[in-house]
């Protein structure tokens, strides 16, 4: 790779050894993937951010990076394995908890926001049309990339660290124009009603299309809250972290649409529930916000809510951003929910929480969630936010 004087500098460790070491993973990754040079980034999202996930080890890296390094472009964590506040409400152990303080206390340290969301944009981190980002979650990576038009790897957790430290990422992959071309034309022919149907639609999406970039055609219009959940399932199930939906999202007019044709129809819908779903009824865990819930969602999810119970033997959380919390808190949602037996669950969610074991069967809206239920021993239902409340109220999966 060819690097400046400055970026020599920071390999040869003049600004400090979390710099150096930043460098030389960067510069490892460029040359690995043939980058020319690094390129500056507006922002980072970092993963690898809950102590289940880190472990001692992880721990100990981050706290030898944290002694001289500091982060130079805005940078936002992912979810932690806990709600940073309420984390006894949720069943965290108090070993857990001390070693998941540590982290953050770590990244506090390095300057980073602690945020800790999977949904980024919607906590000030929005990046414009264009910009060259370092993010690292799947489904925040596909969201920049597909709906807003940006352009992100999705980064490992050490190398979006890394280019926060530096300010820079390699220039290869999807930094480049010429490898954000679709490859593959899908042309969806059913309807999509409930937003749980994105999740089946994602599934069935990438499950066709086999780590190449959709093209896709056949959908009207789509909310925020649609595109976010189609994002984390797509990806999770089998495509590259970027699709065009032709006349929805930005860039869409600019391709070539794909002579490689697939089609998804009804049939393949109810297929991917079938695949996503288990045969279970009894529901002891019902969690929504897999990405985090907007405060649309919790605006709907405490409407269905009200004057109900959730049932004892049901644990029920939704999972957002602090931020988002904090609005729910002032428009009533909150006190709605938790009224009715309700938690809300900051700063994590149930792909990075320790939940092995405390848990049989799952309801979600998320085809995510389901993958990432299913590696804790759950057996897992999807269906609408209604139909996850219901849940959560009888205890049963109707």
């Amino acid at each position: 790779m060819e690097l400046t004087n400055q970026e020599q500098a920071m390999l040869d460790g003049k600004e400090g050894y979390a710099v150096r070491k930043s460098m030389e993973i960067l510069v490892a990754l460029g040359e690995i993937f043939g980058a020319k040079n690094l390129i500056a980034v507006d922002s980072v999202q970092v993963a690898g951010v809950s102590y289940h996930n880190l472990g001692d080890a992880g721990l100990e890296f981050l706290d030898t990076l944290s002694k001289d390094g500091k982060v130079k472009v805005l940078t936002t964590l992912n979810p932690a394995g806990m709600d940073l506040e309420n984390w006894q409400q949720l069943g965290i152990s108090i070993d857990f908890a001390e070693k998941q303080t540590l982290v953050i206390e770590a990244f506090q340290r390095m300057g980073i926001l602690i945020s800790c969301t999977c949904t980024p944009y919607l906590i000030g981190n929005l990046p414009l049309y264009g910009e060259h980002l370092a993010w690292s979650e799947s489904s925040a990576v596909t969201f920049a990339n597909s709906v807003l038009g940006a352009k992100t790897n999705r980064e490992g957790g050490p190398s979006a660290l890394a280019a926060a430290f530096v300010g820079k990422t390699p220039c290869y992959g999807l930094h480049l124009d010429k490898m954000r071309a679709p490859d593959i034309h899908v042309s969806v022919n059913t309807e999509i009603s409930k937003l749980s149907d994105w999740g089946a639609l994602g599934y069935a999406i990438g499950k066709k299309a086999e780590n190449k970039i959709p093209y896709i055609t056949g959908i009207k219009t789509a909310q925020l809250d649609e595109l976010k959940s189609f994002c984390a399932s797509t990806v999770t199930y089998g495509t590259k972290p970027l699709f065009y939906i032709k006349g929805i999202t930005p860039g869409a007019e600019l391709q070539v649409q794909p002579s490689q044709t697939v089609s998804i129809e009804s049939t393949d819908l109810k297929s991917a529930y079938d695949n996503i779903n288990d045969d279970v009824s009894d529901i002891d865990f019902v969690c929504v916000g897999c990405p985090h819930c907007s405060i649309k969602e919790i605006q709907e999810i405490a409407e269905l809510l009200r004057d109900k119970k959730v049932k004892e033997s049901t644990e029920f959380w939704v999972a957002t951003s602090r931020i988002a919390k904090h609005h729910a808190d002032n428009r009533g949602y909150t006190a709605t929910i938790e009224a009715a037996g309700g938690k809300f669950a900051c700063d994590t969610c149930m792909a990075v929480a320790p939940l092995k074991g405390r848990f049989k069967a799952l309801a979600t809206t998320s085809a995510k969630g389901c993958f990432y239920s299913r590696q804790n021993l759950m057996k897992t239902k999807m269906g609408s936010i209604k139909e996850c409340i219901d849940a959560a109220v009888t205890g049963k999966w109707n």
